[in-house]
């Protein structure tokens, strides 16, 4: 089996963040870093180049697989912010069409700027998503 890449590592998320190089996504990576922060009560920490996490839990697929992923997370990457928050949980659907403007993956929601979103409501989403993070893998 291959091995995983998203892994914790030592690089500061705050040196992370100041090495992105647009302002406007530096600041807003800020933002979500200090929201995410607030949210989970967790320190973030780096996962992999680019993810910065808060929390961890393990998980097993059906398949064998398995592995350690941060809570919630984020990436200020150079396109957009991406956002791991989306778990299907009852009620996303209804919040994430009163966050504004975005896109959704997966477990990926995409933001161009926080400008464009109602912050409130994807404090709303956070949130719930870290009540069924924690509901599906109870700290052990």
């Amino acid at each position: 089996m291959a091995e995983i890449k998203t892994k914790p590592t030592q690089v500061t998320p705050a040196s992370f963040l100041d090495s992105v190089e647009s302002p406007a996504r530096r600041e807003d990576g800020k933002v979500v870093c200090a929201l995410l922060q607030t949210i989970t009560g967790e320190e973030p920490r780096m996962w992999g180049p680019s993810i910065i996490g808060f929390g961890s839990y393990h998980y097993k697929y059906d398949s064998g697989h398995e592995g350690t992923m941060c809570r919630l997370g984020f990436s200020p990457r150079k396109a957009q912010l991406v956002l791991y928050v989306l778990t299907g949980a009852d009620g996303e659907a209804e919040r994430l069409a009163r966050l504004g403007k975005h896109k959704i993956g997966k477990s990926c929601l995409y933001i161009n700027k926080l400008a464009d979103v109602d912050m409130a409501v994807l404090e709303e989403i956070a949130r719930h998503a870290l009540d069924d993070m924690n509901a599906r893998y109870p700290s052990a």
